[in-house]
């Protein structure tokens, strides 16, 4: 029988929980790099056992670390993380020229082929990737020198690449987002990049349709269909039907259509989840209930997942990589809040459990199944 493994990064460390396939009790392993800031844990598709974190501390500063054993043990790789050629500056709001500056490793996307070859979005926004495991690493520099990087500005968190889509069939093709530049796709493994933003209106804008400057939260897709993804921005749930160029909003019936995280279900390329906050000067659901909101026609029609989850006085957050789906039928779900709990559900999202509390703040959670 399969198992999943749930890789869980909080602002005091990681932990690793494990289950059967049925889901029903999980083991917990950690904390892994204790104290430390843990952005992102992430395995790889082509060898289960090959993990790879992101950490950092002010007093350390930015880590990346391998596991050849499924966490049982960690190595520190190559942390040298410099741009490359001279794309000039970003423009702050007010115009005033501001050069690039490495901050962190914001997230880790593993080759769906090779386990030696992984990416790594950061602060300021770019793309790296390693070849050898995370020892060396070197810029994908076509798109921080794309012809708009100029106007890219930081969001609330910073000026982040968060979102690495990478097409199973087709791994030259990939999809980025950054907050708050936008969204951008590669055909070609990243030598040019094209910005992927058609149709998007952001209010906040100077221009609303302007098609650089989007603050963009997450993006998901489901692997049969790469050419649909779907995206949860700075208000707004939006989805694409021809890989970005165009995008509509299928926010419907949320009760806010601001929020963090977006994931697509598993085995139906159709059915979607996100988790509606009420704006984005108060991060906690609407009527301080968490419900997680689930769409089985690509959006617009959405029903509130609402068992097992606190329905009064919760004022918790979900951040962007803290959703994950595991490959399992019936389809499991998982979210981990900023009060430290994560909940699972075995059943598409009919029914939540918290399977652990009282972690610290929770930053990311993936899920592996294992074979």
């Amino acid at each position: 029988m399969s198992r999943v493994r749930l890789l869980v990064g909080t602002n005091k460390g990681g932990f690793i929980l494990s289950s059967d396939g049925t889901r029903r009790s999980w083991q917990m392993d950690g904390p892994h790099f204790g104290g430390w800031h843990v952005m992102h844990v992430q395995g790889s598709p082509a060898d289960p056992d090959r993990l790879f974190a992101s950490t950092w501390t002010d007093w350390h500063g930015q880590v990346v670390h391998r596991s050849d054993d499924g966490g049982t043990s960690w190595t520190t790789v190559g942390n040298d993380f410099s741009y490359e050629g001279t794309p000039g500056t970003h423009l702050w709001y007010d115009g005033t020229p501001h050069p690039w500056d490495f901050k962190r490793v914001w997230h880790l996307q593993p080759s769906f082929e090779d386990p030696d070859t992984v990416f790594a979005g950061v602060e300021d926004a770019a793309l790296f990737r390693s070849t050898d495991g995370g020892e060396s690493w070197r810029e994908v520099a076509g798109l921080r020198t794309h012809s708009s990087g100029k106007n890219w500005q930081p969001g609330a968190g910073g000026m982040c690449l968060h979102t690495i889509l990478i097409d199973p069939a087709n791994p030259d093709r990939m999809y980025v987002a950054i907050s708050a530049a936008g969204a951008f796709r590669t055909d070609d493994g990243g030598e040019s990049w094209r910005v992927a933003t058609g149709g998007l209106s952001s209010e906040f804008l100077p221009e609303p349709e302007s098609p650089i400057g989007h603050c963009i939260h997450k993006l998901a897709l489901h692997p049969s269909r790469p050419d649909t993804i779907f995206m949860q921005k700075h208000w707004d749930v939006c989805r694409s039907d021809d890989a970005g160029e165009s995008w509509t909003e299928v926010s419907g019936n949320l009760p806010s259509d601001f929020g963090f995280p977006i994931a697509v279900h598993a085995h139906e390329p159709d059915t979607v989840y996100v988790v509606p906050i009420l704006s984005d000067s108060e991060h906690y659901p609407p009527d301080a209930r968490l419900r997680v909101y689930r769409s089985r026609t690509g959006g617009n029609a959405w029903e509130p997942l609402t068992r097992g989850l606190p329905q009064e006085n919760c004022y918790v957050n979900i951040l962007r990589d803290a959703f994950a789906v595991d490959s399992l039928e019936p389809c499991g779900l998982y979210m981990g809040t900023t009060g430290g709990q994560v909940y699972a559900s075995a059943d598409e999202g009919d029914s939540w459990a918290p399977i652990v509390r009282d972690l610290p703040r929770v930053l990311s959670v993936e899920a592996l199944t294992i074979p």
